[in-house]
């Protein structure tokens, strides 16, 4: 089995924010999640993951990049699954759950839920650390900081 998943990262009132959404079915039903799901037989990696993020979180148009392949045994109960992960960053705040997502959120990412599903932790924090050191992360710090000693 063959999915994405979207990692969204929100820049929003001197935070950063990562979206989740809450799982509507199973497995981990209940449980927070990075948005995503699996490929369609006639469909490229970029345009899955822009679809399941549309579906899930109502974010459209969103520039994404691929992070990595998770594909470790056990990601899934439901049977050997190999992941392609994305990122990007937004200011679209406004959100709409929808597909198999219960809700959808922005989480404070020094303020995460503990128990992600799947392997999302393990993804969330690769994620956290590449944005950390991407140029319009450090630009977004420097004009933080730049804000409050005026």
């Amino acid at each position: 089995m063959v999915s994405v998943d979207v990692m969204v990262f929100g820049f929003f009132g001197g935070k950063v924010k990562l979206l989740l959404i809450k799982r509507a079915g199973e497995p981990y039903k209940g449980k927070w999640a990075i948005p995503g799901g699996f490929l369609d037989i006639d469909e490229e990696l970029e345009a899955a993951a822009a679809r399941e993020l549309a579906e899930e979180t109502g974010l459209i148009k969103i520039p994404l990049e691929q992070v990595r392949t998770f594909g470790e045994l056990g990601r899934d109960p439901r049977g050997r699954q190999i992941t392609v992960a994305f990122m990007g960053t937004t200011t679209q705040r406004r959100l709409k759950a929808g597909d198999d997502a219960a809700q959808a959120k922005w989480f404070d990412i020094d303020k995460l839920p503990e128990d992600l599903a799947f392997d999302h932790n393990q993804m969330s924090k690769l994620g956290i650390a590449m944005l950390k050191r991407k140029k319009s992360y450090r630009l977004w710090r420097k004009s933080k900081k730049m804000l409050k000693s005026h």
